[in-house]
């Protein structure tokens, strides 16, 4: 029988083999960089976290193992993502308590400035952009904040999302949170989460509202996007210079 439990006569679950996973900072940076539910080889997440191909092969191993990581071939390349959802949660909820970076190179500065303004947190909108969406959403009532660390949906719900063409019965269908209050590590505020998160950050790259960055999961916001949200949210989020075409 599978042990559940971790220290003898603890009725705590055993949290200590997937801390260690994650308490590599190689490991823990291939993790963040796949945090928005892309698919990399393994070339691509040794050059991320600085380690020779050898040594991100045996971490990849040791995290598909744990169950963080799943792996499909796909031609000659091995293509590593997020075991789910519930591993993305997990991330980004300790991102919130984990230490800021200590900025030492301009790089670092320009890659942590692009991921505070927009970004996505596995499949949803998250950042300024994030916050700032869903600040914009729960202001018109379309969603109101509940106690159980999600979302209520109004009258204007199903008017806002049919707008967008969003089925709000085939999310609800879905097996997972229907709309959930995810913490926002840079902000410090929650974004819209689960399924109704998933399909609204779906809209916005359909729609060409919004663009990722090569080789980051940072988002910029195009004119088009910058029009639809002054419009139909009446927000102004981003700086000079940020808005592409």
């Amino acid at each position: 029988m599978k042990k559940r439990f971790g220290a003898i006569g603890s009725p705590h679950p055993n949290i200590s083999p997937v801390a260690a996973l994650i308490g590599s900072p190689a490991r823990a940076t291939m993790l963040c960089t796949l945090l928005d539910k892309r698919e990399l080889p393994a070339s691509e997440l040794a050059y991320r976290a600085s380690v020779a191909p050898n040594a991100a092969s045996a971490h990849l191993a040791k995290l598909v193992s744990g169950g963080l990581l799943k792996v499909r071939t796909s031609g000659r390349e091995r293509l590593f993502s997020l075991a789910g959802a519930d591993v993305a949660r997990a991330l980004e909820a300790l991102t919130v308590i984990a230490p800021p970076v200590r900025i030492v190179a301009l790089s670092q500065s320009r890659i942590a400035a692009d991921l505070q303004a927009g970004r996505s947190c596995y499949d949803h909108l998250a950042g300024r952009l994030g916050v700032s969406v869903t600040d914009a959403l729960v202001e018109r009532g379309i969603i109101v904040p509940s106690r159980e660390s999600s979302y209520r949906l109004t009258r204007e719900t199903e008017q806002f999302f049919a707008s967008l063409d969003v089925n709000l019965e085939e999310l609800r269908a879905e097996r997972r949170h229907f709309a959930r209050q995810c913490m926002d590590w840079s902000e410090r505020r929650p974004h819209l989460g689960g399924s109704l998160g998933a399909a609204l950050r779906d809209v916005f790259l359909d729609r060409e509202w919004i663009k990722s960055r090569p080789s980051s999961r940072a988002l910029r916001i195009t004119s088009a996007g910058q029009r639809w949200m002054r419009a139909a949210l009446a927000i102004e989020i981003i700086r000079p210079g940020e808005v592409c075409s």
